[in-house]
């Protein structure tokens, strides 16, 4: 046991979550604080916006942040890096928004670039000097998507954000190689969040289910140990890569 816990634990890290008021992301901060880290649960609430019904732990401190705003970033980053450092940047925070390409104004495109990739880009670029003077290995995990891998109607300028995230994650991992900071993502498939609702109707899911071998949405605590598992010291020989967590869908043939 001792040395699964020194394989695993996260006991001493600080680490960021963006987009933590709900979902997987407040699954995730949830999940690495009982493992042992100071965890920062950052969203533009601030605070937990579901009913969740746990023990939520002590060494988790929420905040707030505007990812769309470099300023709010530098500062928020700032403030928590030279209180204590920065050893882990998880980015969570996304949105989406389903409609019709040919229907798409420039404004909803750039909104949701503003965050799934310029505002990704943006963390990672202010966690950089607390990350690479961690006296851990500094690492960023990205959440990515089933829509970096697959195409699907009706979310498209979701679909180039999250591809953009792959690149960003390859790009940053093989530049910060030498800087003590290791770059990965997580594509989650089909997990239910207040998100996921946004485009989802019963024809949609019926067809969703049917297109994975597992046949059934993933639970948050299906996912949320990937995560902690790049976080952790197992796996400190892991950079530029993307896990896929979605029930055997990018496998699926026939």
């Amino acid at each position: 046991m001792d040395k699964l816990k020194e394989l695993f634990s996260l006991e001493g890290l600080r680490i960021i979550v963006t987009g933590a008021s709900s979902g997987l992301g407040l699954h995730q901060a949830i999940t690495m604080a009982e493992l042992g880290a100071q965890v920062f649960a950052l969203s533009r609430s601030g605070a937990i916006k579901v009913d969740y019904e746990g023990e939520v732990p002590k060494s988790i401190v929420f905040g707030r942040l505007d990812v769309s705003d470099e300023k709010d970033i530098q500062r928020v980053f700032t403030e928590i890096g030279e209180e204590g450092g920065i050893d882990v940047l998880v980015n969570n925070a996304g949105i989406t928004k389903r409609k019709r390409a040919e229907e798409l104004t420039t404004e909803e495109w750039n909104a949701i670039h503003d965050v799934n990739v310029t505002g990704l880009f943006n963390c990672c670029k202010y966690a950089y000097p607390f990350l690479k003077n961690s006296p851990h290995v500094g690492r960023i995990i990205n959440i990515g998507s089933m829509a970096s891998h697959l195409g699907f109607s009706e979310v498209v300028p979701y679909s180039s954000s999250k591809a953009a995230v792959q690149g960003i994650t390859r790009g940053l991992a093989v530049e910060w190689s030498q800087h003590n900071v290791l770059v990965n993502s997580v594509s989650p498939g089909w997990f239910p969040s207040l998100m996921s609702e946004q485009v989802m109707d019963e024809d949609r899911k019926a067809r969703i289910l049917d297109r994975m071998p597992l046949h059934r949405f993933g639970k948050p605590q299906e996912l949320s140990p990937m995560v902690c598992f790049l976080a952790s010291p197992a796996a400190t020989y892991i950079t530029g890569q993307d896990f896929c967590v979605d029930a055997g869908a990018l496998a699926y043939g026939f």
